[in-house]
């Protein structure tokens, strides 16, 4: 008998294999931005947040972490999981070791500050404006993607095209952001 997390999930073996293959074809997400310059400390500031999303039925919460750099406006990391620690020890393991020694601006969600050590971290509220490029991705993303939505009719029916969509949308976002910093 087939996996039954399969079905939770809306995934039968085929569509799973299908899926698959469309990940497969995207390039890594280490190629997509920039790498800091060692000599600006403001090169490796970091906004960091999560928004909320879901895969083929709203009971499928799916949160995606970001860490965008404040100075390219590119995202330089990002986690899909939980709206918890693990999650964000996960995209904290995952940002480029160049940025994780600056400066990091999170809001006030308890797992930043479980994860992110204390001397490069400092939590903020939306009305500082700290955390702004990274609330502006946030909307960014909503806007140009129908299934991250919070309301809407368009929602993936998998976690890996949901997580294929963001990749091909980070890449996408970060090489038009690279254009804009070459002019």
């Amino acid at each position: 008998m087939p996996n039954l997390y399969l079905y939770i999930w809306g995934l039968t073996p085929h569509r799973l294999q299908l899926d698959q293959k469309k990940g497969a074809q995207l390039p890594p997400f280490i190629t997509a931005f920039v790498t800091p310059d060692p000599e600006d400390a403001t090169a490796t500031t970091l906004e960091l947040d999560e928004l909320w999303s879901f895969v083929l039925k709203k009971a499928n919460q799916s949160w995606i972490w970001i860490a965008l750099c404040r100075k390219t406006r590119q995202a330089v990391a990002y986690a899909l999981g939980g709206r918890s620690k693990q999650t964000c020890l996960r995209l904290w393991e995952l940002i480029p070791t160049g940025y994780r020694e600056g400066r990091c601006f999170t809001d006030f969600w308890g797992a930043y500050q479980a994860v992110i050590p204390a001397e490069q971290h400092a939590v903020v509220g939306k009305e500082t404006g700290e955390t702004a490029h990274v609330e502006r991705w946030n909307n960014t993303l909503r806007q140009r993607l129908a299934r991250f939505v919070r309301m809407t009719l368009s929602f993936s029916k998998s976690i890996v095209m949901h997580e294929a969509c963001l990749l091909l949308f980070l890449h996408r976002y970060n090489e038009d952001r690279w254009a804009i910093l070459l002019k």
